[in-house]
């Protein structure tokens, strides 16, 4: 069976994966890689955690138990070589696809052809898939019955996290594996594996340690890139080697092969949220050279700069108020060059934003403010509205009582009177409590005064009722 985005992995004489796309044995020049995954799964390095004695991982490789199984780490930690040391089993029939490229027809028509196998009584039927994160629900709601009957063993790989990118039943009928992105001491050990392994670079080159460093710091725990640049750091000693004994990798060679730090990051999981958490609480925090680190983080990894304009906005009002009234204008106006500018020149823009919010006093009072009031609502607080505040502009209404007795503010000498607004379950409800953080220090001045005069205990019998004509300078 050869359909695009899958493909049939049956055992052949000599080798089960000749002819299997992906999963043929590695030809002479495949990446380096590839040459050197290994041939069992006692050569795996960096999960000794799943690798004990009757773990899930070694009897799912050893063919014990039909388990189906969903795989979830950061790239290059050794998903997809696990995939290939389960399709080396003989007593199974091994399937592959890839999320990018399959759909629902292609996962239906493995799962009959895998059904009608069983019934014949055939092997059982491994369905390894890639990328699983990428399915739609529908497309991973067509996998939920031959999960649960078992007509397949599904193995599936993802680099985002499975409790936000795959549905709760699919889950639920999986064992979730969570491999660990490699750590330095690993990712060098298998460089120098790759150095001398007749599989790999069989002794052509050696590697200064200095160059050794600078590839195992970049790869940022993800083997696969490691490999990659050596390998490419080899071709160039190679290149421009005199002939006289073993080329050296040099720093320079390295620093070549690997220009950019891997960065573990995916727009729609976990380290996304790990990221923009440790940013919301650096700039909440007042740590602004963090808050810059995690700026830069998410750009340089491709995050949505709307994403990042859309929080700074929050934040604004959430953690600085009206500690500094300024901050929701810098935070909309970055918003604004991000959409009107673009990248990359709007980085620019955000990192202003959040320079400014970062360094701005803080002040929660608005955020606390606010949902206390909800919960005030919610618990049923949300009596009548006083009459003399109720819409007078219909015909009727006077007879009814609205708006009989209201007093107009701006008549006022003041411009405040004192009259009651909230229900009557709410007089004398404090909300909105400033702090004496920047701007809030004078709120948290005047507010005390407004609420006497409001509330009817601040009446000082300096004319609160005279016309606007004879105001008073004086405010509260």
């Amino acid at each position: 069976m050869q359909t695009d985005g899958l493909f049939s992995l049956e055992p052949a004489a000599a080798d089960r994966r000749v002819g299997s796309p992906g999963f043929e044995a590695p030809s002479a020049d495949a990446p380096l890689a590839v040459r050197l995954r290994p041939s069992g799964i006692d050569e795996l390095v960096g999960q000794d955690h799943l690798l004990a004695p009757g773990a899930p991982l070694r009897r799912l490789v050893a063919g014990g138990a039909p388990m189906s199984v969903i795989l979830w780490g950061p790239p290059g930690c050794g998903k997809t070589t696990i995939a290939h040391l389960v399709a080396e089993a003989d007593d199974r029939h091994f399937v592959a696809m890839s999320a990018l490229t399959a759909g629902v027809k292609e996962v239906r028509e493995v799962i009959d052809t895998a059904r009608r196998r069983r019934r014949a009584g055939g092997a059982p039927t491994v369905l390894f898939i890639d990328e699983v994160h990428r399915f739609t629900k529908t497309q991973q709601d067509s996998l939920l019955a031959a999960v649960e009957d078992r007509t397949v063993t599904l193995l599936a790989a993802t680099t985002e996290n499975p409790y936000f990118s795959i549905i709760s039943p699919l889950l639920s009928r999986c064992v979730l594996l969570t491999l660990k992105p490699l750590d330095d001491d690993a990712v060098r050990g298998l460089v120098r594996r790759a150095l001398t392994d007749p599989r790999g670079l069989a002794g052509t080159v050696t590697i200064a340690p200095e160059a050794e460093d600078h590839l195992v710091r970049l790869a940022g725990g993800d083997v696969r890139k490691a490999l990659t640049a050596l390998e490419a750091a080899a071709g160039s000693a190679l290149a421009i080697h005199d002939g006289d004994g073993v080329p050296e990798i040099d720093v320079a060679t390295a620093e070549r092969a690997v220009d950019v730090a891997a960065l573990r990051y995916d727009r729609a999981g976990d380290a996304h949220y790990d990221v923009i958490s440790a940013f919301i609480k650096s700039m909440r925090g007042s740590d602004v050279d963090a808050a810059l680190h995690y700026l830069a983080r998410m750009l340089t990894a491709g995050e949505d700069p709307r994403f990042i304009a859309r929080r700074l906005i929050i934040f604004a009002s959430e953690d600085v108020g009206l500690a500094d009234p300024t901050a929701l204008t810098a935070a909309v106006n970055a918003s604004y060059a991000v959409q009107h500018v673009g990248l990359p020149e709007a980085q620019l823009n955000l990192a202003q934003a959040v320079a400014h919010l970062a360094t701005a006093p803080k002040s929660n009072a608005v955020t606390t403010a606010i949902f206390a009031a909800i919960a005030d609502v919610r618990a049923g607080k949300a009596g009548a509205v006083p009459p003399h505040l109720r819409d007078a502009h219909y015909a009727g209404s006077k007879g009814l009582g609205h708006g009989v007795g209201y007093r107009y503010p701006h008549d006022a000498a003041r411009g405040v009177v004192g009259q009651q607004y909230p229900p009557d379950d709410l007089v004398d409800v404090d909300y909105y409590r400033p702090t004496g953080h920047g701007g809030e220090r004078q709120i948290a001045e005047r507010l005390p005064k407004l609420r006497a005069v409001v509330r009817g205990s601040g009446n000082t019998g300096r004319g609160e009722d005279k016309p606007a004509s004879e105001r008073s300078e004086e405010r509260p």
